[in-house]
């Protein structure tokens, strides 16, 4: 499967994984198996081989001695056991997980998936409810609301969270200085302050926005009280043409346009090229995601930014951001439940997601140990105190991934930054959009 271009780079899962939604989603939609097949493992053997796809990192040596390391103590605690770990390329794992689905031989016990896939993968057969085991284990009471969120649907769950990814607000200190700027506390603030910065300096964004980054626009949308969906008879009904919501779409939409990140330009844009943008000097301020430090170090700017939560519609408020990252799952077809589960769990664990930020930057999906490394690198504060603030998560439907693949979202955003349509009849139209891939999903 061939990502579109703006997708393409994964220059690490901590950038891929938070915009999931646009780099993964797409993967539901073709690694469809038909919903009678059984892929019930129908053994539960205690020894053997347990198979595990990861997802390959760019630069993945780190990631390979966190695994080896856990994989070590999991197989001297677990006689005639061995775990073969496999990383997979992101660009192929479509193909990949279509066939583990339908075809069981081929499927590992576990794997590593974007926790924005987990309805739909969980509507095809391929996951395992793994509800009592995750309640009964003891780490898991720490685990955040919003990330085990992420691996529930319909009440049951079905796998464990791996890493989180949100998004908070990077801003050029060198610049504030210089011009006098105060960092914005409000959502108005911040958007009078964007505004401000392209007039003193018309060669910059004053904040970089995308048409299609639609997790940096979300923020606006839940902040004014909106929602894209809300829960309805076990379904789902759009809510994105909700009065809330289109004041939130309206603040979004206002930061096209020559006084601050000029339509033709930034339509277009997707989360990463706003953050590059950032990163080569190019925009006084960017929404970007932990998962964009490493990046934005690497840039011109090093030395000369700091990063705030973005600010909500009052003053020390905090705007709702969007809880991406990845999770680990359990295969149905498992012939080795109990192993995998096991597994799972070590992967998972408080050990080793402390062990994964320090070699990656992953940031851990438990309270307590975000807590810790939060101390041990001030980078990680802001983006620790927005999931303390209270994160949100996408429907739990596996309608999601055809909305977000058919780009329903982008599609809304850039018809009004283009002049196409006002926001009350893009919002319309896009929660038809979304409502049909609702009735059809069943």
């Amino acid at each position: 499967m061939k990502f579109p271009a703006r997708f393409s780079a994964r220059f690490s899962a901590r950038t891929a994984a938070p915009v999931a939604a646009l780099v993964v989603a797409a993967l539901t939609a073709t690694a469809c198996a038909p919903e009678s097949s059984d892929n019930s493992g129908g053994t539960d053997e205690k020894s053997g081989t347990l198979r595990v796809w990861l997802f390959q990192e760019v630069s993945n040596g780190p990631k390979e001695k966190v695994v080896d390391a856990t994989v070590e103590a999991f197989e001297k605690a677990h006689e005639g056991t061995k775990v073969d770990v496999e990383y997979i390329p992101v660009e192929t794992r479509a193909q990949k997980i279509k066939a583990a689905f339908n075809d069981p031989k081929s499927a590992p016990d576990l794997m590593e998936y974007g926790n924005t896939d987990t309805a739909g993968y969980v509507k095809d057969g391929g996951l395992a409810d793994v509800t009592k085991e995750f309640t009964d284990w003891g780490e898991a009471k720490d685990t955040d609301p919003t990330a085990k969120q992420s691996v529930t649907v319909d009440g049951k769950i079905y796998g464990a969270p791996f890493f989180v990814g949100v998004r908070a607000l990077y801003y050029r200190t060198d610049i504030f200085k210089e011009l006098g700027l105060e960092v914005p506390k409000t959502q108005s603030e911040l958007i009078a302050t964007a505004k401000e910065i392209r007039q003193a300096k018309p060669e910059l964004y004053g904040l970089a926005v995308g048409g299609v980054s639609t997790y940096a626009a979300m923020p606006f949308i839940w902040s004014n009280g909106g929602e894209i969906a809300e829960g309805k008879g076990g379904s789902y009904a759009a809510t994105i043409d909700s009065a809330a919501a289109r004041k939130g779409i309206t603040a979004y939409t206002s930061l096209f346009g020559d006084d601050n990140c000029p339509a033709a330009k930034c339509a277009s844009m997707g989360g990463n090229d706003t953050v590059t943008a950032f990163a080569s000097g190019k925009a006084g301020m960017v929404i970007g995601g932990d998962f964009n430090h490493q990046a934005v170090e690497a840039g011109k700017v090093k030395g000369k930014y700091a990063v705030v939560p973005l600010p909500g519609l009052k003053s020390g408020e905090i705007a709702p951001a969007f809880a991406g990252g990845n999770n680990i799952g359990v295969l149905k077809s498992t012939s080795h439940r109990t192993l995998a589960v096991d597994l799972m769990e070590q992967l998972a664990s408080k050990k080793t997601q402390g062990e994964l930020f320090d070699a990656m930057g992953f940031l851990p999906t438990y309270s307590d140990v975000r807590a810790d490394v939060a101390k041990k690198e001030p980078f990680v504060a802001p983006f620790v105190k927005t999931l303390g603030a209270g994160t949100k998560f996408v429907p739990a439907s596996p309608a999601w991934a055809e909305i977000d693949a058919s780009l329903v979202l982008p599609t809304m955003f850039q018809e009004v930054v283009s002049g196409k349509k006002d926001v009350a009849a893009a919002a319309e139209d896009a929660a038809k959009k979304m409502n049909a891939a609702f009735s059809s999903a069943g």
